[in-house]
């Protein structure tokens, strides 16, 4: 036999043998094939899938139990309206408590308070004469003024004020002047007392101030502050 014969058989033999292989293929199952089929309740039908390997699953039918689709617009929007009013009727207590318990921890507690007020005696204050007590870190002027002082308080122009306020809105007692002291230009604190007008002068850029802490002369824009207090008794003021 010739090479060229002898290829020619090898090659004819390779053939068949694919020609078997793929015969044995289609004849066994697939792996990737199911291997069973699923089928509805009352559908005899069988699966259209070649070559059925397992027993068939049937899956039972719940058209029974479901609910017949409604018509009627109006139930559907009155059981809506039911729903939304259930739920806000529900939750309103539940959010009113959550937002007002997250206000109240924004206040400030008791012992921050308490620093912020400040009980002043005022029975060792001498007619004519003023303290100095410090409120929030700030200097505070009360003074008890005499009747001279409330009169020339009393009796100035208001036009003649840069910053125009009555002396009475000022007070609580007319006696009894308390300011915060701090110069409203650039927060200097004043000297008591001083000044071309009886009250309190500024030795920073030359503010005055008369005897109701309002000002009469130099660069300062605003009137002395008066700060919040009240009086707890004739001898006692709480500020702030």
């Amino acid at each position: 036999m010739c090479i060229r014969d002898r290829v020619s058989t090898q090659s004819t033999g390779k053939m068949l043998v694919s020609t078997r292989l793929a015969r044995t293929s289609l004849q066994r199952p697939s792996l990737f094939r199911p291997r069973f089929s699923v089928r509805r309740a009352g559908n005899t039908s069988e699966s259209s899938e070649s070559g059925n390997y397992g027993a068939i699953s049937e899956v039972p039918s719940f058209d029974a139990y479901r609910r017949e689709p409604t018509t009627d617009g109006e139930a559907n929007r009155l059981f809506t309206y039911f729903v939304i009013g259930s739920s806000v009727a529900t939750f309103s207590p539940l959010v009113k408590s959550t937002v007002a318990n997250f206000l109240d921890s924004m206040n400030p507690s008791a012992d921050v308070m308490a620093v912020s007020s400040a009980e002043v005696d005022l029975s060792a204050i001498a007619e004519g004469s003023s303290i100095v007590v410090k409120w929030r870190g700030k200097p505070l002027f009360i003074t008890h003024r005499t009747a001279e002082q409330i009169n020339a308080a009393n009796s100035t122009d208001l036009g003649e004020l840069r910053d125009p306020e009555v002396d009475n809105v000022r007070t609580k007692k007319p006696e009894w002047l308390v300011l915060l002291g701090i110069c409203t230009h650039l927060g200097c604190v004043p000297l008591v007392g001083k000044g071309d007008y009886g009250g309190y002068f500024c030795p920073c850029h030359g503010s005055h101030y008369d005897t109701s802490g309002r000002i009469r002369k130099g660069p300062a824009p605003k009137n002395l502050e008066v700060p919040p207090y009240k009086f707890l008794d004739e001898n006692r003021i709480l500020v702030g």
